[in-house]
């Protein structure tokens, strides 16, 4: 009985994963209230605010070949993506950082295609870092060494991203035969040895199983710097290989943070908007979520389209339900900028 296993995590003790397991399959309403319940307290508890996360999209020129099947980000893959391709300037990105700070929104994430040897990943941070206070996560693919950490660092880069998506080899092998398991796995840890902030997270809905989602929470915990998990559910993007594969179910994606959340009740976890979509927020909330990512500005100055899905949620949309559900969102400092023109060091180059 899932009321048994709950019971047993309210008193402190840790479940096994034959239980955890069974948390994926709730027998009644009543059963998934319980564990929504739990993941809510164990993040109310731990949590003292609600992070907000926007983005910046840096390019979307791809250089894994053959792409991943489900991506709607890279140049040339989906109509209802970023189908054309794109480069933003120095400017565009300060601009952009800019309005994202004077909105109040306290982190940036710069995201950008796989295939620069870590240098649009330099001149994000770069950017961001000299000119604004915000919190960056940076996640643009990773085929660059220690050495591009090592300079991150030193720009004051909180955070970088390198998500697995599935531990599930076979299934990482089929939807993403570009990439090497392998070598994700180990550019984690090599992060996490850096000393920066390790985000890795999980795309749910491909065709894994429950099992293989506790089996990659589970080497997750393995990882002393992973400061940050994202649970993104799997949408289709039109024109991809995946496009009539079916959504993650929202109830699916609210057991799986819930089930996060009480193994690790002190991590961040991330929900970008776009993967629960802007109207089903308030559920990632509920089961345990504190960081909403892909929150963007009213008055954004670029084109903006979520990973996952093209729509965003909006920081208006996302303040209201917060304060409605009594939480508290982390807001930075409101700082005005006048916009200027800075020259950025690293040229990018396209190999």
């Amino acid at each position: 009985m899932i009321t048994d296993i709950l019971s047993k995590i309210e008193n402190g003790k840790e479940p096994v994963k034959k239980e955890l397991i069974q948390l994926f399959d709730p027998a009644n309403d009543q059963e998934f209230a319980q564990l929504i319940e739990t993941a809510f307290n164990i993040s109310r508890d731990n949590k003292k605010f609600i992070k907000l996360t926007s983005t910046i999209h840096v390019t979307n020129l791809c250089y894994i070949t053959p792409k991943c099947k489900y991506c709607g980000f890279a140049a040339g893959t989906s109509t209802a993506g970023y189908y054309r391709p794109f480069s933003k300037t120095n400017e565009e990105i300060l601009k952009s950082a800019k309005i994202i700070e004077e909105a109040g929104i306290p982190r940036v994430s710069c995201s950008g295609a796989h295939g620069y040897h870590g240098e649009q990943a330099v001149r994000a941070a770069e950017i961001v870092k000299q000119e604004t206070s915000l919190e960056l996560l940076v996640n643009v693919g990773f085929n660059f060494n220690l050495n591009v950490l090592r300079e991150l660092e030193d720009l004051g880069t909180d955070t970088v991203c390198c998500n697995l998506e599935t531990i599930n080899e076979a299934i990482f092998n089929d939807l993403k035969p570009g990439e090497v398991l392998d070598k994700q796995i180990k550019a984690c840890r090599m992060i996490s040895e850096s000393g920066i902030e390790l985000s890795s997270g999980l795309l749910i809905g491909l065709g894994e199983s429950h099992e293989d989602r506790i089996n990659h929470l589970n080497f997750l915990r393995t990882i002393e710097g992973l400061g940050e998990i994202p649970i993104m559910g799997f949408n289709p993007y039109k024109g991809t290989p995946m496009e009539n594969h079916p959504p993650c179910p929202l109830r699916e994606q609210m057991i799986t943070i819930a089930i996060t959340r009480i193994l690790f009740p002190d991590i961040r976890i991330t929900v970008p908007t776009p993967t629960i979509g802007p109207e089903n927020v308030k559920f990632s909330l509920m089961a345990g979520a504190d960081n909403l990512a892909t929150v963007i500005p009213e008055n954004y100055p670029v084109e903006i389209k979520g990973v996952g899905s093209p729509v965003c949620g909006t920081l208006k949309d996302v303040l209201a339900v917060i304060r409605e559900m009594a939480l508290k969102p982390q807001q930075g400092p409101k700082k005005y900028h006048m916009t200027k023109t800075i020259t950025v060091g690293h040229v990018v180059r396209h190999d």
